[in-house]
């Protein structure tokens, strides 16, 4: 049996900075959109047995209202980190 590979050489990668307000605001601003132009479908959509598009559309919208001021609550707290944070050294 063989050993497993010594993982003790890894370095710990930074944690990425990423602000994510804007991608959540337009997914969210997508999924209303896709539910206003399924609304006038919706006699067919229930025919058809799609009707579930409909209030996917409306829950994507409504989880993206959710996760929004989460975003901005992130995007305040790593701009408050970011400025008290010490200077990285120079040279």
């Amino acid at each position: 049996m063989s050993t497993p590979p010594d993982r003790t050489a890894r370095t710990v990668p930074e944690p990425l900075d990423v602000d994510a307000v804007w991608p959540v605001a337009a997914g969210t601003v997508l999924w209303f959109v896709a539910f206003l132009a399924l609304l006038p479908f919706h006699r067919r959509l229930v025919d058809a047995g799609h009707e579930v598009w409909l209030w996917t559309c409306l829950a994507g919208g409504g989880l993206g209202l959710i996760g929004l001021p989460m975003c901005l609550r992130q995007r305040a707290a790593a701009r408050q980190s970011r400025a008290a944070a010490p200077a990285p050294p120079e040279g």
